[in-house]
């Protein structure tokens, strides 16, 4: 197998698992499963897409040259997540005191 074969195949299995996570969280929102079991299921497929795209598309695995790249993502996140979390601490402080 050529390495443009493999490619191309890691493509479709990860287009593939996507399509079927994709499909498991409208699923559950078409099913009209009760709100906590459809926002668990709906949680747990955007993990797991994430976790699928770093290794499908963005070929990001632990081996020791893309350690670095998962680390750099990683960092990236918590940034985010720290600019994103003091915003909501603080709109929510400023909303306290407003009432």
């Amino acid at each position: 197998m050529t390495h443009e074969q493999r490619e191309r195949r890691s493509y479709f299995i990860g287009f593939a698992a996507c399509a079927a996570w994709t499909a498991l969280a409208f699923g559950a929102v078409i099913l009209r499963l009760d709100q906590i079991t459809a926002l668990w299921i709906i949680g747990v497929s955007a993990l797991a897409q994430v976790v699928l795209q770093f290794r499908y598309f963005l070929h990001i695995d632990f081996s020791r040259q893309k350690r670095e790249d998962l680390q750099l993502i990683l960092f990236s996140a918590l940034l985010l997540a720290i600019m994103v979390g003091g915003t909501v601490w603080i709109l929510a402080d400023l909303d306290k005191r407003m009432m």
